[in-house]
């Protein structure tokens, strides 16, 4: 028997602002460094607590920019095998970070965001929310599944391929259209 293999990577359409800010943030990152290193030779001649909080200011920015700015340039992939679909997060084409793993036969309801009953799901009172997608106007999908008494709704972008993939996992009355 041949295994069901899919794997889809989605990266934003629109690279222009992200690009720009990744920029933008380096550049920050110089100035805010090299403003708090002259701030701290400046703290040895004449302290002042002002001097001091803004030395602070500007290393906790620039350190604050140099962690996060692998999130401008993110992408999600999804990998479908057998029934089982793992969710990742891949910052800057270098960094990758699992989201998860969930097998599809396990929930209680999927489909296109588009149809009704993925607002009549959302609409439920403490639903954990985990949007996994980049392009708004994609072709968003949704699962909807319980673990533990606690409602859950993972949105992603998969390929149609994927979807048809998935559609043949689920049990029978489980796809929502």
């Amino acid at each position: 028997m041949m295994d069901n293999f899919k794997e889809d990577v989605v990266s934003s359409r629109n690279r222009l602002l992200p690009n720009i800010l990744y920029v933008l943030s380096w550049v920050l990152i110089v100035v805010f460094g090299l403003y708090a290193l002259l701030l701290f030779q400046v703290i040895f001649l004449d302290f002042s607590v002002a001097t001091l909080i803004v030395l602070l200011a500007c290393a906790g920015l620039a350190v604050f920019l140099f962690i996060y700015k692998d999130n401008l340039k993110l992408e999600y992939e999804y990998t479908f095998t057998n029934g089982t679909l793992d969710f990742a997060k891949v910052l800057r084409s270098a960094r990758r970070k699992e989201l998860g793993s969930m097998n599809v036969a396990n929930v209680s309801a999927c489909g296109h965001v588009a149809h009704d009953s993925f607002r009549r799901f959302l609409a439920q009172k403490d639903v954990e929310k985990k949007n996994w997608f980049l392009n708004r106007d994609g072709n968003l999908f949704y699962f909807y599944y319980v673990k533990e008494n606690k409602k859950h709704m993972i949105i992603i972008e998969p390929s149609e391929e994927m979807v048809e993939m998935i559609r043949n996992y689920v049990p029978a009355g489980v796809y929502q259209g």
